[in-house]
C-alpha cells in the first residue's frame, strides 16, 4: 500500500524504528522540551509516524487474515505476498 503523504525516509523504516522515534517525540513534547516551533514540526513528524505504523500494522493484518487453518489442523494461505 502506498502513503503518498509520507516522506520517503519515513516510508523507508520499519515499523519499529517508526515506533521508537514517534515514542522520542512524544517524551520530547511531553516534557516541553523545545520552543513552539520546533514542538510543532515534532507533532507534525510524530503523525506522519503514527500514520506509517498505522499502514504497517493494517499490512501485517491482512497478511495475517489470509493464514487459515484448515480441517485437517494444516496451515493454508491464500495467496499470501510476503514482500
Amino acid at each position: 500500500m502506498a502513503e503518498p503523504n509520507i516522506p520517503s525516509d519515513v516510508r523507508k523504516m520499519s515499523f519499529e524504528q517508526a515506533l521508537e522515534e514517534l515514542k522520542e517525540i512524544v517524551e520530547r513534547l511531553e516534557q516541553g522540551q523545545g520552543e513552539l516551533d520546533q514542538a510543532i514540526e515534532a507533532y507534525q513528524r510524530g503523525a506522519l509516524l503514527k500514520q506509517h505504523c498505522e499502514a504497517k500494522l493494517r499490512d501485517a493484518e491482512q497478511k495475517i487474515a489470509k493464514i487459515s487453518l484448515g480441517a485437517d489442523g494444516s496451515v493454508g494461505s491464500e495467496d499470501l505476498d510476503l514482500e
